[in-house]
């Protein structure tokens, strides 16, 4: 069997300076150690950080007061900030400076009297960190569906997206709305960030050649699923999975050429083990097809950066 293994893949910038800080804090503080939500959205390594003492929370009060807490990759809302400064807790901001870029601009069209329409899921960390930028003035839309539901009276109207979406379903969205409001306003710049599309983008070159798709990434992982959608869409069967044990040997009855990828928090020695897996059963021969390099890198927090040498590798986060 051939596997077309999709280039990019896996850990994006955001991912890995995340991953990477809570590596560092680990190290240099060691526990307790609390984290605000899931550091990023991987099952294995939320697992793996929790075997070692890492506590993942969802409510602050979880925290013990003065204790050291760390913002996830998806950031959080300001109310979130509010609570930590009251309990007076030690933060480590690993909030990816993407997310970061789109509370920013949620918060500038606030200030200049917007009402922002926010395309994504309801739910996802994401999604609850933006619209806390400024609850009063945002509303949430997931669908063509939502949009045509809207009625919205002020004449400035703006639109953010989240960082994770499909490109596809998010132009569909946008477009409904820019007919709905010919005077809305968007960010000088697409908030879905370089990594989902690299990876939309690389999935999608090879749809054409191949019988089914495995993504590997877990089930909250926005820009995974995305993945798999996009290869349903072209009529490709795809399976999203956490890691090898979740392979059904009978997905791939009968076929010959099969696309490997994963989402933007998987790592990759969960990739290289899925890999093996089929490899046992069937045989196969990888070829790595590659549609672009990314050379994107992020800084460590600035908690990390001030309190002791920044030189940690970010290839700590491939572990």
């Amino acid at each position: 069997m051939k596997i077309i293994l999709a280039r990019p893949r896996g850990f994006c910038a955001g991912v890995n300076m995340a991953v990477a800080a809570l590596e560092l804090a680990l190290e240099r503080f060691g526990t307790p150690l609390f984290v605000y939500h899931e550091i990023v959205h991987n099952r294995h390594i939320v697992e793996r950080f929790r075997t070692r003492g890492v506590v993942f929370v969802d409510d602050l009060d979880d925290v013990p007061i003065g204790g050291r807490l760390m913002y996830s990759a998806h950031g959080v809302s300001p109310d979130v900030e509010d609570a930590a400064r009251r309990r007076n807790l030690q933060v480590i901001d690993a909030t990816c400076p993407l997310v970061r870029k789109v509370h920013w601009q949620a918060a500038r069209f606030a200030q200049q009297g917007y009402t922002i329409v926010f395309v994504g899921h309801r739910g996802h960390d994401e999604v609850l960190g933006v619209m806390g930028v400024a609850p009063q003035q945002m509303i949430l839309v997931e669908s063509v569906e939502d949009v045509d539901r809207l009625e919205i009276d002020n004449s400035r109207v703006a639109y953010l997206t989240q960082t994770t979406l499909s490109v596809d379903e998010a132009n569909v969205v946008v477009s409904r709305l820019k007919e709905r409001y010919p005077q809305c306003v968007g960010s000088p710049k697409e908030d879905i960030c370089y990594a989902t599309q690299n990876r939309q983008e690389a999935l999608k070159a090879v749809l054409g050649e191949v019988e089914l798709v495995l993504v590997v990434g877990s089930q909250n992982s926005s820009n995974s699923k995305r993945l798999a959608e996009i290869a349903a869409k072209y009529g490709v069967p795809a399976y999203l999975i956490d890691g090898p044990a979740e392979i059904d040997a009978a997905w791939f009855e009968g076929v010959q050429v099969a696309a490997v990828t994963a989402g933007a928090s998987a790592p990759e020695d969960l990739v290289d083990a899925c890999l093996r897996w089929i490899d046992r059963k069937f045989g196969i021969q990888v070829e790595e097809r590659s549609t672009l390099e990314e050379h994107v890198v992020f800084p460590l927090p600035a908690e990390l950066r001030e309190s002791g040498p920044a030189e940690t590798s970010l290839s700590l986060a491939h572990q």
